[in-house]
């Protein structure tokens, strides 16, 4: 677990980091949103000892072991993969040679130092082009290499700073499944990024970064329920049959219920987990149902609201 605790930092009369404080949980995906200039990169930079804090405390705890004391320098960059946004590797070198020399950072010698470096090339999707210079590599390519020297030493906690900015479509889907599988592996995962549909998919817990200071964090459902008090569900009907709206009216967590045309519209409070009710409700009406939507909204509405600003700006 690692424990932030009231972090901050500055540079000359610029705070990029205000009294910021995180818990993130072994085995989570830990989503760190915000746009430019939020303080993200500043924040991992001294969660990963790069950037000394001005104030408060990074701590990194030892649960795998059943321990409650915070972990001593040596064994926290021991446990951490960094993979930042710029590409850290050598551009003459080759895959296995870029990984190698990595992993050897860790202590890797020997055989167990290749078999680390292949079983990352492998785990990129890079077996097939270790000989070849790093340079020669594709956009995609090069950024999965930037994985492989980030995880060759099999880091318990690791970083991924926007893994996929700038790449093809198919080294973007394979850098996601990745990350999918660090998780299946019981990695702790803190992971940036401009596209929202990948913290959607991917992330367990969410931050929302701006200005220095966290303005939101939780989950995805309870993000949503920031910015919003109602929920509603609108079957579309085949046919323009009677519908008894006080039947749905008196459904729990049901406000109102309407219908206009071929539309019947059903409002409920927020964490109303009732769709199921609804279902049985126009099934007992013998009601013939086309499509069911739901207007819940999108994390990206959830951004926009609480910053003004798009995850890109």
């Amino acid at each position: 677990m690692i424990e932030i605790r009231n972090v901050s930092k500055s540079f000359g009369p610029t705070m990029a980091v205000d009294n910021v404080s995180l818990t993130i949980r072994d085995g989570e995906l830990f989503g760190l949103l915000g746009p430019n200039g939020a303080g993200k990169s500043t924040l991992i930079n001294m969660i990963t000892g790069l950037l000394a804090q001005d104030g408060g405390s990074v701590s990194f705890m030892d649960g795998a072991a059943g321990k409650a004391g915070a972990l001593d320098a040596k064994a926290v960059k021991r446990m951490i993969g960094l993979v930042p946004q710029d590409l850290a590797f050598y551009q003459n070198y080759s895959a296995i040679e870029n990984v190698k020399f990595f992993a050897s950072l860790y202590g890797l010698r020997g055989k167990a130092l290749t078999e680390a470096a292949e079983a990352a090339l492998a785990f990129a999707g890079l077996s097939d082009a270790g000989k070849k210079p790093a340079k020669a590599f594709s956009g995609g390519m090069k950024r999965r290499l930037n994985i492989a020297c980030g995880i060759a030493h099999d880091p318990r906690v690791v970083i991924l700073d926007e893994p996929t900015v700038g790449i093809d479509p198919q080294s973007r889907n394979h850098i996601l499944r990745s990350v999918e599988e660090l998780r299946r592996r019981g990695r702790t995962i803190i992971y940036t990024t401009h596209y929202m549909e990948e913290a959607e998919n991917l992330c367990t817990e969410i931050a929302i970064m701006d200005k220095g200071k966290i303005i939101a964090q939780g989950s995805q459902e309870r993000l949503k329920l920031l910015i919003k008090d109602s929920s509603g569900v609108t079957f579309t009907l085949k046919r323009p049959d009677p519908v008894d709206l006080g039947a749905f009216e008196r459904i729990r967590g049901v406000t109102k219920a309407k219908l206009d045309e071929l539309r019947l519209s059903v409002t409920s409070e927020v964490g109303a987990t009732n769709l199921n009710e609804l279902t049985a409700e126009v099934n007992r009406q013998g009601l013939i149902v086309t499509d069911i939507s739901t207007d819940s909204p999108s994390l990206e509405t959830v951004f926009l609201s609480l910053t003004g600003r798009s995850l890109r700006d």
